[in-house]
């Protein structure tokens, strides 16, 4: 039997599973609801809610994939006891990590196209509504945007066709590298303009009677939901990195290495933000609009602002990038795991699918823009989203608890032996009454509470 591929260092582990978890969600949701709900406030809310959501579930993922030396298409069958059907989530994971791919990719299309126009002056000298028509414009045209996809897909498929060292590790560790240099760099630009403060203090500075007025159970709503939405946990996309990973480390530590990065890489896009927009006296807005409307107009009004908005895009597109290659590399395991393929023969099998299948995504903008699956201004990719993050997500990590805690999965003490393999933190073995009985409940409301936000208030 082939021996498994594994990391050349800790680093790459660390790098590539932050790559997976820091997505756009980070830079277009993060900073917008940090300052809806109180700022500070509501980060302190957030950062406690990562540690007692988030992070456990994604210990038990690793531990999963460490332990099985396997991507969930296979991590199941060898962990589970006979007879349990603990192995039908794969399929379920699987479907999630595709479908998932199906409408990350067109967005990460428009990422870098984002930055092509940025780079080559397209926006200079355009009013604020001419800035609105260019993202319009794009999404109404299907040829540049199938192209873009195309591109991304290309270039994620061929990062992992070079290998899990030679590619995946080496480009993403280059990759995330750049990616944090640009963002300090933005950050000092933007902390520096001048009116700046007011953004600094709105988005730092506690405000409990802001999050009050929005409702306190709101905020800790949306606190919950977005610590555990940034890991990417539930459909093994992180299990994958666990298999390839040795046991020299306790994998409570790297958990938090992970969920430090992808923290850090939220709190720095809010820096670059919100300074910014209050020094151009511009509204946060947000999702895309922010991204894509919003932030080319600051950059308009700023000094050198070409350059700014372009090394913002190549970072836009660098943590997009980084996603689509680690799930790419998780999609081409899933051939490798079950069919035995070689990973040339996986990446092109998947590479001419995933293209195929992101399709409806992209013509969902235009040619079938009359198809509202989710109400009158939905898309097909609202669709795919709404699975992914308000189903799969959810209800895969509630199987990953499961099967790690209850002794009619893998149990609790096969799971802390894996877990605690190595040196570094001890899993808080302590708290094993609230990893089993309240954890459960809370992802059961988050799952709850997503189609409370999505129909009930609608």
């Amino acid at each position: 039997m082939k021996e498994r591929e594994k990391f050349g260092s800790r680093l790459g582990f660390i790098l590539i599973s932050a790559g997976c978890a820091i997505g756009l969600g980070n830079v277009w949701r993060f900073p917008y609801i940090t300052g809806q709900y109180g700022g500070a406030a509501f980060v302190l809310l957030y950062l406690l809610f990562l540690l007692i959501l988030g992070l456990p579930i994604m210990v038990m993922e690793f531990a999963v994939g460490r332990a099985s030396q396997k991507s969930v298409a296979k991590s199941f069958h060898v962990l589970e006891p006979k007879g349990t059907k603990w192995h039908l989530h794969a399929y379920t994971a699987m479907a999630g990590n595709y479908l998932l791919m199906f409408f990350y990719t067109t967005v990460c299309g428009w990422m870098m196209s984002y930055f092509v126009k940025m780079a080559t002056g397209v926006f200079d000298g355009m009013e604020p509504q001419q800035v609105g028509t260019v993202f319009d414009d794009m999404l109404s045209n299907p040829i540049p945007m199938t192209i873009w996809m195309i591109v991304s897909v290309v270039l994620g498929f061929g990062i992992c066709s070079m290998g899990l060292q030679k590619g995946v590790e080496r480009i993403t560790k280059a990759m995330m590298s750049c990616l944090f240099i640009i963002m300090l760099v933005l950050c000092v630009r933007s902390v520096t303009l001048p009116g700046a403060g007011e953004g600094l203090r709105f988005y730092l500075l506690p405000d409990f009677i802001k999050m009050a007025e929005q409702g306190i159970g709101n905020a800790i709503f949306a606190a919950m939901g977005q610590a555990f939405f940034t890991l990417s946990i539930g459909i093994g996309c992180l299990a994958i990195f666990g298999s390839y990973i040795g046991k020299e480390r306790r994998l409570t530590g790297e958990a938090i290495n992970v969920a430090l990065l992808d923290t850090m890489v939220a709190l720095l896009a809010g820096l670059v933000i919100f300074p910014a927009c209050s020094a151009f006296g511009v509204s946060t807005g947000q999702g895309p609009g922010l991204v894509f409307v919003t932030l080319p107009n600051v950059f308009n009004q700023m000094p050198g602002g070409r350059i700014w908005g372009s090394l913002f895009f190549v970072f836009m597109s660098f943590a997009a990038l980084s996603t689509v290659i680690a799930v790419f590399e998780n999609i081409i395991s899933f051939a490798m795991d079950l069919r035995g393929w070689s990973r040339k023969k996986a990446v092109w099998f998947n590479a001419i699918l995933i293209t195929i299948c992101s399709m409806p995504c992209v013509l969902g903008f235009n040619v079938l823009k009359d198809i509202k699956p989710l109400g009158s201004t939905s898309t097909i990719q609202d669709l795919e989203d709404f699975i992914v993050s308000n189903n799969l997500l959810p209800l895969g990590s509630l199987v990953y608890l499961l099967f790690c805690v209850s002794r009619y999965g893998w149990g609790w003490e096969n799971f802390l032996k894996e877990a605690d393999s190595g040196k570094g933190i001890a899993f808080p073995k302590q708290l094993r009454f609230y990893f089993t009985w309240i954890l459960p409940i809370i992802v059961l409301v988050i799952f709850v509470m997503g189609y409370w936000d999505k129909f009930a208030k609608a």
